[in-house]
């Protein structure tokens, strides 16, 4: 995938694009990383860049729930839980999870096609506005795009701190661009000369 969203021709189009590049940029930052780097927490806080991605993943599958009409909620505890990745849980059955989940974005997306389309707020839980009595299909594709460029920020911080490694050396060295003379392809520390 390109550093930039391509051309958008309307409004959901644009939404959805904006959302898997973010989702794109959040998983470049697991690229190249063992297992134990996944879950390094080298930061002052205790995240990791494997557990941001199992967050983001969680997080989206369950505002897609709510839109679908799903009455869940809110699990403390497993809220905690996806914030980092269970022992013998891999990248590779995460990224899987999250191409799922992304999926049936696209789908509900797609199939409810009106942005306005109205969600009750559960009110049960003190981070949603009192003074609201629904939210749009717009509004939750735009919070699940700041919620996960947020996390993406935490992730190239924890990347960067881990090895060094930032987004487009990342982008180049995932997607094969050529170097030029201001930006290098990431290399791998037991592949560098």
């Amino acid at each position: 995938m390109p550093g930039q969203v391509g051309p958008i021709s309307n409004e959901q189009e644009g939404l959805l694009a904006y959302l898997a590049q973010m989702r794109y940029q959040l998983r470049l930052t697991a690229y190249g990383l063992t297992p134990e780097q996944l879950r390094a927490t080298p930061s002052a806080s205790t995240l990791s860049v494997g557990g941001l991605i199992k967050h983001c993943a969680s997080t989206e599958e369950g505002w897609i729930a709510t839109v679908r009409g799903s009455d869940q909620k809110p699990d403390f505890a497993k809220y905690q839980e996806n914030f980092a990745l269970a022992e013998g849980e891999t990248i590779d059955e995460l990224f899987a999870r999250y191409d799922r989940i992304a999926e049936e974005t696209e789908k509900t997306v797609t199939e409810i096609d009106d942005l306005g389309h109205r969600i009750p707020v559960d009110k049960s839980v003190p981070w949603n506005r009192p003074d609201l009595d629904h939210f749009t299909l717009r509004w939750i594709l735009l919070h699940l795009i700041q919620e996960t460029a947020r996390h993406a920020g935490h992730a190239d911080i924890i990347r960067e701190s881990i090895d060094g490694a930032t987004a487009f050396p990342l982008m180049a060295a995932a997607e094969g661009w050529p170097d030029t003379p201001w930006l290098k392809a990431w290399v791998a520390p037991h592949d560098r000369a």
